[in-house]
């Protein structure tokens, strides 16, 4: 068999992984399309270690192990999804983005003594108001 064909096919499955992380919204469809990825570096391992007719099949070893690896690499990232899922009620990546607990009369993350948290020398409240007045430090 040529080389060509599981190469070609390779190709195919990492694209089509490839747009799967990039397009999809879903945090269960991006480790499927994480998972297929890994399966199209497995394929190749094997078609070249084929291939090169190597006598201790590093392929082979390299795929066994790459197989472990994305078994790990999807338990540990479901647990994540799905803590993810029963503290925020949705999966969805867009919505994970801000992981920061809001003070909910401010807007604005608040610090240990319950001030809002300050980035340098301006507080979120002074830049949405539109002065920037330095915040004095509290040791």
């Amino acid at each position: 068999m040529h080389l060509a064909y599981p190469a070609v096919l390779a190709a195919l499955l990492f694209c089509t992984g490839l747009y799967g992380v990039l397009a999809r919204r879903n945090a269960i469809l991006v480790l499927m399309s994480v998972e297929l990825m890994l399966n199209a570096v497995n394929l190749n391992l094997v078609a070249f270690d084929v291939w090169l007719r190597d006598t201790l099949h590093s392929g082979q070893a390299l795929t066994l192990f790459t197989i472990a690896i994305a078994a790990a690499e999807i338990g540990i990232g479901l647990a994540i999804v799905l803590a993810v899922y029963r503290n925020r009620g949705s999966s969805a990546i867009d919505r994970l983005r801000d992981t920061a607990e809001t003070d909910a009369g401010t807007g604005t993350a608040a610090g240990a003594d319950g001030h809002p948290a300050t980035a340098g020398n301006v507080t979120a409240e002074d830049t949405t108001a539109g002065h920037t007045k330095n915040a004095e430090a509290t040791a």
